[in-house]
């Protein structure tokens, strides 16, 4: 039997790694763990993936910038020369700015370099992996799906890292355009929206989280785990929402919600 197929960005550390150990866990999905510059972290979570699924499920390991048109391209032509399919693409891959700056102070550099990343490389990616996803035929019991990994930052107003918060609305508003042009082919599009999530990425501003939690900054007040997201992404890839799409998943302890 062939198995369905995923692809993952950024999913060395963090998030992706999170998203990657749960895909294995589950042991339904063949995938490919795509990492930018630290090879050491892939292979890691390759190992740990390959332990987790018992080995049950095939894990493969591709270096690209998705920022960069040639890797995206050799990034997709590796899963279809390795799998010969794609079934699910998780955008993953994105970077917090190297130094915040207030929103009168920012430079361009930084804000070119978060677009470039966070939004226009998943954005181009995905119209390459769903003319595959189109190529490849539809398994029974599975969903073709795309999930786009935003923040919370998607909606709240962060005037240190203006930049960051553009290029997740960004992303939002992708996974909307998506979501409508893919529904024809079966499809489906989705929004995940992390709140505070315990990564190296978080690392040096988790006094700061750490002083919002312990002030009730969340109805479910604690951090938030790289399996949370994972968790999440596996309900889309086992196909539990076949009549959704464009739908945003908030995955943020309830940071969403007004409360008075």
């Amino acid at each position: 039997m062939t198995s369905p197929v995923a692809l993952i960005t950024g999913a060395s550390r963090g998030i992706g790694r999170g998203i990657a150990l749960e895909l294995a866990r589950a042991a339904t999905h063949d995938f490919v763990i795509n990492y930018a510059g630290n090879e050491a972290a892939a292979r890691e979570c390759k190992e740990l993936c390959e332990k987790a699924s018992d080995g049950k499920v095939r894990v493969e390991i591709v270096q690209a910038d998705v920022s960069i048109a040639a890797d995206r391209a050799r990034m997709i032509d590796f899963v279809k020369q390795t799998f010969g399919r794609l079934d699910l693409l998780v955008n993953n891959a994105g970077v917090a700015p190297n130094v915040r700056a207030d929103l009168l102070d920012a430079g361009e550099e930084s804000f070119d370099r978060l677009i470039s990343i966070n939004l226009k490389g998943p954005y181009f990616l995905t119209q390459a992996a769903a003319k595959l996803m189109i190529e490849s035929p539809t398994l029974a019991d599975f969903q073709k799906a795309i999930v786009n990994v935003t923040s919370i930052s998607a909606y709240t107003v962060s005037t240190n890292r203006g930049d960051y918060c553009v290029a997740k609305a960004g992303l939002a508003m992708m996974t909307k355009l998506y979501a409508v042009r893919l529904a024809e082919h079966g499809i489906n599009v989705f929004e995940i929206q992390p709140g505070v999530i315990e990564t190296d990425m978080t690392g040096p501003v988790k006094e700061k989280y750490d002083k919002l939690f312990a002030e009730g900054l969340t109805p479910i007040n604690r951090w938030g785990k790289p399996s949370d997201i994972g968790k999440s992404v596996i309900a889309v890839a086992h196909g539990h929402f076949p009549y959704s799409t464009g739908q945003v998943f908030n995955v943020d302890g309830g940071f969403h919600l007004h409360t008075i």
